[in-house]
């Protein structure tokens, strides 16, 4: 008898072909391994979102005051772009900052910096486009781009070279399909902070080619020791450039969902763009109402981060004990974070060997209860790093450093051991 064909009615329902090319492990599948262990009654170190909320951190009482004080104000829509006030507060912010043409009308608030990111792309992408982003990236920048039809291209931002990526490089990854240089600074995972003069070059390179630069500034507060932090609009001048930020990070407000963009340069070159924008803003409607309201707060009330990142601050000591662990481990290795939330680690020596990142990060949980995100989640070609986060309070992460070296040891055991040779049977005759 024949096999009955297929119930058309029992058939799974067919997605987007190119999701099959996102990767978000942020979130993924070492996340949802992590659920069903705490289900089961396990108590896991989570180091996988940078989260301050999930950490004791909590938004300034100011900011937390103003929405407050004006929830009364919050039903209705407000502008696609975002509330005015807003949009004020942001543009004199930058314009203090040295910004060209920083006005309420190039400021585009939205349902976070992620929801910017992907409605910028969607208005300047046509399909086949590509980006320049780095390597390793947050991973959304990847997928941003994948969604909206267009093409990742890598350049590198080398360990070896403090996780700086290299201009000539980035220029010769430049073809006629290239419509924009990403960068990240202060960078997620690394912690890098770009000096001005790698900046003043990469800008360079824009003006030659005609791209737009797209710059995730959401951590530019968040430096450490003599880190400086160079904002990008002021050297871009004429050059179109889209600069985000937002108060998750800084302001430690990430549930709020309030980010924004600030577009700049000649208005001849940005026009289009800012029409493409602002037709897209207007189909969502509009971003979270009560969060704007603590906007004005934010860029004009009083420095509550730069405490925390100082010797004797929370993010500070931490990443001192991160810094001191590595130091002390045979196993890792650590260019010192400059800025960001992060840190990324490199496993070298006998545990190095037959790493696998990912691999990693599941017996670290199954067998020591710590949560990280493996390093080829940020478009690396190397699989030997990971990724933490910097939140928690510096005794937490000795701890957590004490259960990675365990699970490292054992695999640099296994590594090194000598197994005899058997000796070959004989034949049977």
């Amino acid at each position: 008898m024949s096999p009955l064909p297929p119930d058309p009615s029992q058939a799974s329902l067919a997605v987007r072909e190119r999701l099959s090319e996102v990767r978000y492990e942020i979130r993924g599948e070492l996340a949802k391994r992590a659920r069903e262990l705490e289900a089961s009654g396990r108590k896991l170190i989570k180091l996988n979102i940078g989260n301050p909320g999930n950490f004791g951190f909590r938004a300034p009482e100011h900011l937390q005051r103003a929405i407050a004080d004006d929830m009364g104000r919050t039903d209705p829509y407000t502008h696609q772009q975002g509330l005015p006030e807003a949009r004020e507060a942001i543009a004199a912010y930058y314009a203090r900052r040295g910004a060209p043409d920083a006005v309420p009308e190039r400021v585009f608030i939205g349902n976070g910096v992620s929801e910017l990111i992907d409605l910028s792309l969607r208005a300047l992408l046509n399909p086949g486009d590509e980006v320049l982003l780095p390597s390793p990236d947050y991973p959304l920048w990847s997928a941003a781009t994948i969604l909206n039809d267009g093409r990742p291209v890598y350049y590198s931002c080398d360990p070896e070279n403090g996780f700086l990526p290299d201009p000539a490089q980035i220029e010769a990854r430049v073809s006629h399909r290239t419509r924009a240089i990403v960068l990240i600074n202060p960078n997620n995972p690394t912690g890098a902070a770009y000096p001005r003069e790698l900046l003043e070059r990469i800008v360079a390179i824009a003006a030659k080619h005609q791209l737009l630069l797209m710059v995730d500034e959401i951590y530019d507060q968040v430096l450490y020791d003599d880190s400086e932090f160079v904002p990008l609009a002021p050297l871009a001048g004429d050059v179109p450039c889209l600069t985000f930020s937002g108060l998750s990070k800084v302001h430690r407000a990430c549930g709020w969902r309030v980010g924004w963009a600030l577009l700049s340069g000649t208005w001849d070159r940005i026009g289009e763009l800012h029409h493409a924008m602002d037709l897209l803003g207007a189909l969502r409607l509009c971003a979270n109402v009560p969060g704007q309201y603590a906007v004005e707060a934010a860029v004009n009330g009083p420095d509550t981060i730069s405490a925390l990142c100082s010797p004797g601050g929370r993010l500070y000591e931490t990443r001192r004990a991160v810094i001191e662990a590595c130091g002390a481990s045979e196993h890792l290795q650590l260019v010192a974070p400059a800025g960001a939330l992060y840190a990324f680690p490199a496993v070298v020596g006998p545990a190095a060997k037959g790493f696998d990142d990912h691999d990693f990060a599941l017996d670290l949980m199954n067998n020591e209860s710590v949560l990280i995100v493996p390093g080829s989640s940020f478009n690396v070609p190397y699989r030997h790093h990971f990724r933490i986060t910097l939140l928690p309070e510096a005794d937490a992460m000795r701890e957590v450093f004490a259960r990675i070296d365990r699970a490292l040891s054992r695999r640099a055991e296994a590594a090194t051991k000598v197994v005899p040779m058997k000796s070959k049977a004989k034949s049977a005759a």
